[in-house]
């Protein structure tokens, strides 16, 4: 056998000279930080229906709270990512991440023991500017620590661990009210700041702060050796930040240009007032049991994010966003008919139980149109993890030189997040005003013939 078929036959995710398992390790450890945030997002929509239920002493929610009580954590978020983009490049990526735990637990404790809605809001602030932290500075860190051959799979379980978070988020909202649900949001990030304790600084920052030997030590404890690994050109570690006259460079600007419209494109799908509120959504539906649908959704999302993870090396970027891009706009376009046909008749009920049977009488014809719903947004949420869920992320980290790589974050993130935000607190005004628009001529009608009486 010759050296080449030697070559060829190792093992995909085994890199040169070493077992590189530690590699993995370090990337889970960093990855409940995106786990912490996926939580701290599907938290709002259990937490929504159950504290507008809820009865004094503790605080309730009106539909203008709600609506902010959802989207406020955005807002967090895009400071986040400006501090994020700070921190990532002066604090390091580590120490970036064990910062963010800080606001993480904090937000969810000052859930626990709200009394008053401000501190309601004042909570999912705090636990929004640790997302748009992790959101940033996650991804930054695997993509530097991992070798190129499970770079793309790696990068990919930022967003599988982000739908994941979501789906415990629906799984314990489906057993735990409100209260206890931000209890358990103090979970990921607590052992987050204990694994990641024991992980070493990614190479690429070391080298940024001219320690080389801790760069090689830090590589052989992620690798198991040094085989394979590329130091940057001479120099290229030690530049400076981003400069406003290097705006003129297409090595700056084309990468900048690609990573704003990504994240711009990403919140315009609606995939965060899909997740926010996937439950209010779902009742507005008048589905009888809103919380299963919920979860439906939730686990589509994460199986199809974990396919996408395998195929991400094989496939290509480019296609898997073609793809998905054509699933979302077939998907919301059934989904869009199905709120159509049903609330254009008033006999048309789609107030069901998605585990009854069907019964074989035409005598509710909501019933096919319940399992419509959920099939289209199932199907959006499949083709948004395919390709536009976790290829913006994965390429935020992957297209910027290092030197300008903590700003040209921080902006995208910052963008990401204020889209997000415009996106969730729009959504529900949206929602509350095309509810009474469809109430209130059956209402007019109804006092019409109260009067003629």
């Amino acid at each position: 056998m010759t050296p080449e078929d030697q070559e060829e036959t190792q093992p995909l995710l085994r890199p040169p000279g070493g077992s590189g398992r530690r590699v993995f390790l370090a990337a889970f450890a960093a990855a409940l930080g995106p786990l912490s945030f996926g939580f701290a997002l599907g938290y709002s929509s259990p937490a929504i229906p159950s504290l507008r239920r809820a009865a004094p002493p503790a605080p309730r929610l009106s539909d203008d709270a709600a609506s902010w009580f959802g989207a406020i954590v955005t807002l967090g978020a895009a400071a986040g990512g400006v501090l994020g983009g700070w921190l990532v490049d002066r604090a390091g990526r580590k120490l970036s991440l064990l910062i963010c735990t800080v606001p993480f637990v904090a937000g969810f404790a000052v859930i626990t023991a709200a009394q008053e809605v401000w501190m309601l809001l004042g909570g999912r602030l705090l636990t929004g500017l640790a997302c748009g932290v992790a959101s940033l500075v996650a991804p930054v860190y695997i993509s530097e620590i991992a070798y190129p051959e499970v770079r793309g799979l790696l990068g990919s379980c930022v967003q599988l661990m982000v739908v994941t978070g979501i789906l415990l988020a629906y799984l314990a909202g489906w057993i735990l009210e409100w209260r206890w649900l931000a209890v358990l949001g103090c979970v990921p990030p607590s052992f987050m700041l204990l694994l990641m304790c024991c992980m070493p600084e990614t190479p690429r920052f070391l080298l940024t702060q001219h320690r080389r030997q801790e760069a090689l030590a830090a590589v052989r404890f992620l690798w198991g050796s040094e085989q394979g690994w590329e130091e940057p050109p001479v120099g290229a570690e030690h530049q400076q930040g981003l400069q406003l006259a290097q705006l003129r460079r297409p090595g700056i600007y084309k990468p900048f240009a690609i990573g704003i419209s990504l994240m711009v494109f990403q919140q315009l799908s609606g995939i965060n007032a899909v997740m926010f509120y996937a439950e209010t959504i779902f009742e507005e539906a008048k589905f009888k049991n809103s919380s299963l649908a919920s979860v439906i959704v939730g686990v589509i999302q994460v199986l199809f994010t974990a396919g996408a993870a395998l195929v991400m090396d094989r496939a290509g970027r480019r296609l898997l966003l073609a793809l998905s891009g054509v699933v979302m706009v077939f998907s919301t376009s059934a989904f869009g008919t199905y709120f159509k046909l049903t609330q254009g008749s008033p006999s048309n009920s789609s107030h069901v139980d998605l585990l009854a049977p069907v019964s074989v009488e035409p005598a509710n014809p909501g019933v096919g149109l319940a399992w419509l719903a959920v099939g289209s947004m199932c199907l959006f949420i499949a083709g948004f993890a395919v390709g536009w869920g976790p290829i913006p992320w994965l390429l935020m980290s992957e297209i910027f030189p290092l030197h300008v790589k903590g700003v040209a974050t921080g902006v995208c993130v910052l963008t990401n997040w204020l889209m997000a935000f415009l996106v969730t607190k729009e959504f529900s005004s949206l929602m509350n005003h095309d509810l009474q628009t469809l109430t209130f001529p059956k209402r007019k009608a109804r006092e019409r013939k109260e009067w003629e009486w």
